[in-house]
């Protein structure tokens, strides 16, 4: 009963694209879609684009405006104590291969009394 009455269209229409673009846009790209129709995917360029985020930091960072500030000099602390003697120092910057040789010999001593 229903399907006397139903008509489906024999033709689709698709919907031009202008020739002509007043904003500036990447290309379309067509895509095919259900029913037989196609789609135009359009990326539109950002007028306001944000910066990544190390830009962000280094533009909005703190800055010293102050000349008391900027003539400021680092901390200075006091040495640091000497270690325990029950502690070794494994690294040293200037003596580092030395130092991981010494304390592998150590440790395979200590590995050997126990």
């Amino acid at each position: 009963m229903l399907s006397s009455t139903l008509t489906f269209p024999t033709t689709l229409r698709i919907p031009s694209i202008p020739l002509h673009r007043t904003t500036r846009a990447a290309p379309p790209s067509r895509f095919p879609i259900a029913g037989g129709g196609v789609t135009g995917l359009v990326i539109e360029c950002s007028s306001r684009p944000q910066k990544k985020a190390t830009a962000h930091h280094m533009k909005t960072r703190p800055k010293k405006s102050q000349p008391w500030d900027i003539k400021r000099k680092p901390t200075v602390y006091p040495p640091l104590p000497p270690l325990p003697p029950d502690w070794t120092l494994v690294e040293r910057a200037h003596e580092e291969n030395d130092a991981v040789e010494e304390f592998a010999v150590e440790a395979a001593a200590a590995v050997d009394a126990v």
